[in-house]
């Protein structure tokens, strides 16, 4: 991946990540078209963590009731919530790294979810809890299982499924935006965590040329070379290390932009409008898949 490739992808993915239009989805479809091999090791664990530094923003932005460690049942509620996420991850890791290469399938829920949000508004129009502690830890939960949702359905989006998740147990689409922000936190650094070491592993097993069958047979004997230096300065070499550190930089200070315009948008005006670029969008990511066999 060269520094400019890493520069476009971590600016679509810092102004689509607080959006609930998909930022895995713009990834996917952004990396065919500027070049991008998304399958390689390298490209996969890089998608996920400029993720991470795209939310660490909403740290800055909402320092002050972040880290305010006087409410500690507030960080007990994320945990709450994050634990259906870590639970269908483990359990369903083949069915959400098929979908997540299958860029139809996005295209489509893209399509869906935006005859979602069109109507999204009306239907949940009678949401009341503007104050954190409003937010029960069953709450919590629920909004943590809306959140499945956008794993099981790459191209959902996470904030989208969260923040109608927190309007469905009653949240005002403010607090229910800031939930989902503080809950993408733990999510996205566990996530970060995972793809980091699923990185170091394929990219071992490419370079060794062993198959998984294989590696499940050696697990054993290549666990210590899998995390070994060789293999970490392998998957970062200069030119790697070069293009994450500055796609985490971008990705972080777009992101910062863009959270504060989305709070104030979606607070005033609803998701009409992104539902509407959804279905837009979606239409023209599958005119791309058999119009021009993108990703092929």
């Amino acid at each position: 991946m060269t520094i400019l490739q890493a520069i476009i992808i971590a600016i679509v993915e810092g102004i689509t990540e607080f959006l609930p239009i998909s930022s895995t989805a713009h990834m996917k479809f952004t990396n065919p078209l500027i070049g991008v091999n998304g399958n390689s090791p390298f490209a996969e664990m890089f998608e996920v963590i400029i993720q991470l530094a795209a939310i660490l923003s909403v740290v800055v932005v909402y320092r002050k009731k972040f880290f305010n460690f006087k409410h500690i049942s507030f960080y007990i509620k994320l945990i709450v919530a994050v634990i259906p996420a870590l639970i269908v991850g483990a359990l369903l890791k083949k069915h959400i790294d098929a979908a997540l290469s299958n860029l139809t399938f996005i295209a489509i829920i893209m399509i869906a979810g935006g005859v979602v949000l069109l109507f999204i508004d009306k239907i949940m129009n009678k949401t009341t809890l503007d104050n954190d502690s409003e937010i029960t830890y069953p709450k919590a939960f629920m909004i943590g299982c809306f959140q499945v949702l956008s794993i099981v359905f790459p191209g959902l989006s996470r904030s989208a499924s969260t923040i109608i998740g927190g309007m469905q147990q009653k949240l005002t689409r403010r607090l229910a935006a800031e939930f989902s922000f503080f809950l993408a936190v733990p999510t996205m650094f566990a996530a970060s965590v995972k793809s980091f070491l699923d990185a170091m592993k394929e990219n071992y097993l490419v370079a060794h040329n062993i198959t998984e069958e294989q590696s499940k047979i050696m697990k054993l004997s290549i666990t210590h070379d899998i995390f070994g230096n060789e293999n970490f300065h392998s998957l970062f070499n200069s030119s790697n290390s070069i293009s994450f550190l500055i796609g985490c930089i971008i990705s972080f200070l777009v992101a910062l932009i863009a959270v504060k315009f989305f709070i104030n948008y979606l607070t005033k005006h609803g998701f009409r409008v992104f539902g509407i670029y959804r279905i837009g969008a979606g239409i023209i990511m599958l005119i791309l898949i058999f119009g021009f066999h993108l990703g092929n």
